[in-house]
């Protein structure tokens, strides 16, 4: 750039250095200076910390954290695959791999760290990886294809989600980790406990308080197990270490700069390194509390430190990086794991307040000074409230801690929430944004939505374990200043869902035109919808469809076209482009002569059998043209659509009760079959799920449902609310002693009311936290019948019950309706030749390396303005 006054060089681009080119950016550094950016891999900054949703289908470029064209609008000139080797600081220059040669005035290392691989004998054998970039994850899904088990060395952050990348490939998953409890940094013991059940329960092999002693091979070289340091052997295909990381500090040191005795570039408040004209930022420095930091947010805080050093900012008054926050929110391997502040209780005198519910997978502990002052916690399966805890750090909450901890239900009404933090309490650690700063870009800058409040602030555009927080604080605050909060279900509708419900019920509109017509904003009259109010008013006139007088058949005239893909096809689409096939089984009681019939169906058309935790056969691998043709001799031996692809009754679990069990006092079967037929087909906000014990033993866990029942001497105990999943809630009882029909009549006030009330995509769990006056306020409609609707929601109930039609049976004998069923509409008899499986276990399942293709080529940038 003819006009640059100065060269910047920064080596190293990953997602800390990323920052630091946006920070210069920001500050007008790239329109005077010529920026050099030296990256050691084969592609531009990505997003390391969601490394492991590649396995989930996200892709290479989806992970790119450099927006399209930046590079290019300011100037930088970025050479991939072509590293830094040698730092020359009398001369002021850096050489690179490929041989080239460039002058600094400034330079800046953003070198990252590296993997620790423990010295291991056998640790270099083929099928032997690391787990830090995307090529290691490339080369660990290539080499998975051929093996059954995997070994992880290290259960820290990163070696949880390499053992989750191995379990979603399908392996067989052990990890070995030499401290006596997994994340042994950011959690302790109990948590770590917690942790280690629930990962077990998930089908994981845990060796917790072991190391690695040698790593065994075949003749041919490649890896055949690992002997650990107790003298037992795991049998493994394949091994990967992530057993933590070290500074990538060797090029600092060849130049002479000052490193710290543990490793590290030592650098001062402002980042500059004994040289004043490098600094270090990120994983490769050490800071002046000595600490080397591993996490992103305060690579972050370097970077702006550093930019705003090197921008020319006075030392009075400037950015100052002295110590980082190192909290954490994650979930690994579908887990909620949070920690924050002195999660260890260090302190002196310090107390703890600890939840504990080894059933269902969580542990909160709150570490609390003497003075009540809340010094740190851990928190693991439910880590919710850590976007409001971390704030008050430091400070004494609004609430007693042992409030804090409670799940939903069962804690008192407190005053937490985002209106009781402190204006300086930080929301967003990963870009430092407080309260305050967020307060003032909704009533200074104007800010009126989330998405302007980010990018005003970048708030929420990090990790986003600040978003829920960020949202209410937004919405707080427009309230405040008499500003309208906007309530509506999208931009097609100003309602809500609930005020929708009421129109469609009051007015008896059938069509989703109708509605969008009369009742849409006025721009979207006219319009197609969206994504997000087609679906959920199909939902509404589906629930309302025998009241109201629609079709409630949802692949019938304009409701086909307002389903999403699963109901689209009455089926669920799997990962490789085939669907599943799932009877219902109500109760989990089936006959022998359909047992055949399915067993007959699954080998007839080569499908996946599985048998559910919910009493069902799920069977997998259909194409879609195959749907009818399974579906028509499903029906034709009695069976009917289990659901299991909508949003509408799934299973009603039960155990044998008293009919077989001699601790069974009621007959729990009977119960739970009533309950299915009753309610199959009731199209809801979000899924329903059911269970009746026989007793309390509780073994068809009913207050993991959303509403469960329980039986008693004296009749049956109702349960609502309740979930399982990521985020699991035990229900909360709502009425007990029930009659049959005491306990029918509850039940369908219940859904209706819900179904009447409830956000989309709302289960039953945060529906019951979230409407005002919580279960307290539930039973007084649906028990007491507080605001005089129970006979509406009875006859609502009654309606459907009355009305109810299968749908796949009505689908194979309307040949309108089975043209929809083909993989392609001009060749309609032609087979999708991109489902394909292979063998496995005497069974067959996604061929995946198909799916997967060649690998898109990577390009070497070169240039002074390359991407």
């Amino acid at each position: 750039m003819s006009t640059a006054t100065e060269t910047i060089v920064l080596i190293g681009h990953g997602m800390v250095g990323q920052r630091f080119l946006e920070e210069l950016a920001d500050r007008g550094v790239t329109e005077r200076a010529r920026v050099i950016v030296l990256c050691e891999e084969p592609r531009p900054a990505y997003d390391r910390v969601h490394l492991t949703s590649y396995f989930s289908g996200t892709s290479p470029e989806e992970l790119s954290m450099v927006p399209a064209g930046f590079t290019e609008r300011h100037g930088i000139d970025l050479y991939v695959g072509d590293p830094a080797v040698a730092v020359d600081r009398e001369a002021r220059t850096v050489t690179s791999r490929s041989g080239k040669t460039f002058s600094y005035d400034t330079l800046v290392l953003a070198t990252g760290s590296y993997p620790f691989v423990p010295p291991v004998p056998g640790k270099d054998a083929t099928g032997c990886f690391v787990y830090r970039t995307i090529e290691d994850v490339l080369a660990i899904e290539e080499y998975a294809k051929n093996s059954g088990t995997g070994l992880v060395v290290g259960g820290g952050l990163l070696g949880l989600e390499a053992a989750g990348a191995l379990k979603g490939l399908g392996l067989q998953t052990h990890i070995v980790e030499y401290n006596p409890r997994l994340m042994s940094i950011q959690v302790d013991e109990g948590g770590g406990a917690a942790l280690r059940r629930t990962v077990e329960d998930l089908g994981l092999i845990v060796h917790t308080g072991v190391g690695g002693q040698e790593i065994t091979t075949g003749e041919d070289g490649t890896v055949t197990g690992m002997v650990l340091s107790d003298g037992s052997t795991v049998e493994t295909d394949l091994v990967i270490f992530s057993a933590g990381v070290r500074p990538q500090d060797q090029l600092a040191r060849e130049s002479g700069l000052e490193i710290g005795e543990r490793g590290g570039v030592v650098i001062d408040e402002r980042c500059r390194t004994s040289d004043p004209a490098v600094y270090a930022i990120g994983e490769c420095a050490r800071a002046v509390d000595g600490m080397v930091y591993g996490l992103v947010a305060p690579g972050y805080e370097m970077a702006a430190t550093a930019a705003e050093a090197i921008a020319g900012a006075g030392d009075e008054g400037a950015a100052a990086f002295t110590s980082a926050d190192t909290s954490t929110k994650l979930k690994l391997l579908g887990v909620d794991v949070a920690s924050f502040g002195d999660a260890h209780g260090k302190a002196d005198g310090c107390l703890d307040v600890v939840y504990s519910d080894s059933r269902s997978g969580v542990y909160k502990k709150l570490v609390i000074g003497q003075d009540g002052t809340l010094l740190g916690g851990v928190l693991v399966g439910d880590a919710d409230s850590y976007g409001l805890l971390r704030p008050l750090t430091g400070s004494v909450p609004p609430a007693a801690p042992e409030q804090l901890v409670l799940p939903a239900g069962l804690a008192p009404p407190t005053a937490l929430g985002p209106s009781a933090l402190p204006d300086e309490a930080v929301i967003c650690s990963c870009h430092n944004v407080s309260k305050g700063t967020i307060r003032a870009a909704v009533t200074d800058q104007g800010c009126a939505t989330v998405p302007e409040v980010k990018k005003c602030t970048k708030a929420g555009t990090g990790c986003g374990s600040c978003l829920k927080v960020l949202g209410q604080l937004v919405n707080d605050e427009l309230a405040a200043g008499g500003v309208e909060v906007d309530t509506g279900l999208c931009g097609c509708f100003s309602h809500t869902r609930q005020e929708l419900y009421e129109i469609v019920l009051a007015l008896r509109i059938t069509s989703y035109r109708q509605l969008l017509d009369d009742h849409g904003r006025p721009a979207a009259r006219g319009g197609d919808g969206c994504e997000i109010c087609k679906p959920a008013v199909a939902s509404i006139i589906a629930s309302l469809a025998a009241s109201i007088g629609a079709n409630g058949y949802v692949l019938d005239g304009e409701q086909a076209a307002l389903q999403d893909t699963n109901d689209h096809f009455l089926a669920n689409l799997q990962k490789n482009g085939s669907y599943s096939v799932v009877p219902r089984v109500p109760g989990g009681e089936i006959t022998p002569e359909k047992l055949i019939v399915i067993g007959e169906v699954a080998r007839d058309f080569g499908l996946y059998t599985k048998i559910t935790g919910g009493q069902r056969i799920d069977m997998f691998g259909a194409r879609v043209d195959q749907l009818p043709m399974i579906w028509a001799r499903l029906v034709e031996a009695g069976f009917e659509s289990g659901h299991a692809y909508g949003k509408s009754l799934r299973t009603v679990k039960s155990c044998v009760g008293s009919t077989w069990c001699r601790y069974g006092v009621q007959d729990s079967v009977r119960m739970a079959i009533d309950l299915e037929l009753r309610y199959r087909g009731l199209r809801s906000p979000h899924k329903l799920k059911s269970a009746v014990s026989g007793c309390a033993r509780e073994c068809a866990e009913a207050m993991g449902k959303d509403f469960g029942v329980i039986a008693t001497a004296n009749g049956w105990n109702l349960y609502v609310g309740g979930n399982g999943g990521a985020t699991p809630r035990h229900a909360d009882l709502l009425a007990q002693d029930l009659s049959d029909a005491e306990l029918v009549r509850l039940i369908d006030r219940f859904l209706m009311f819900y179904i009447r009330t409830a956000d989309r995509l709302e289960r039953t769990s945060v529906w019951l936290e979230r409407i005002e006056g919580g279960l307290e306020h539930v039973k007084d409609v649906v028990v007491h019948d507080s605001l005089g609707i129970c006979d509406e929601l009875e006859a609502l109930m009654a309606a459907h019950i009355a009305n109810y039609r299968d749908e796949w049976a009505e689908t194979i004998n309307d040949p309108d309706k089975l043209r929809r069923f083909v993989s392609f509409v001009n060749a309609p008899e032609a087979p999708d030749p991109t489902v394909r499986f292979v063998a496995e276990r005497d069974q067959m399942k996604p061929d995946l390396t198909f799916l997967a293709g060649p690998e898109l080529p990577v390009r070497t940038l070169e240039g002074s303005n390359a991407r």
